[in-house]
């Protein structure tokens, strides 16, 4: 007896609209590279750190 999994509306509806809609995968992809997919700039990231300002120990009023 082969048991039937759960799909949910959302899923389904996600699935079918990547099924009809392709081009929208490689935009996502675009996007990803756009924002994330970079290299680190390691003096930047340094500079950065060393103008942190220290938080406060007690935050709450």
């Amino acid at each position: 007896m082969a048991k039937e999994l759960y799909e949910s509306d959302t899923t389904r509806f996600i699935r079918d609209f990547l099924d009809k809609n392709p081009e929208v995968v490689e935009k996502q992809r675009a996007g990803r590279s756009m924002w994330w997919d970079r290299k680190q700039d390691k003096t930047q990231r340094k500079q950065f750190a060393e103008a942190a300002v220290p938080k406060k120990p007690y935050e709450y009023y």
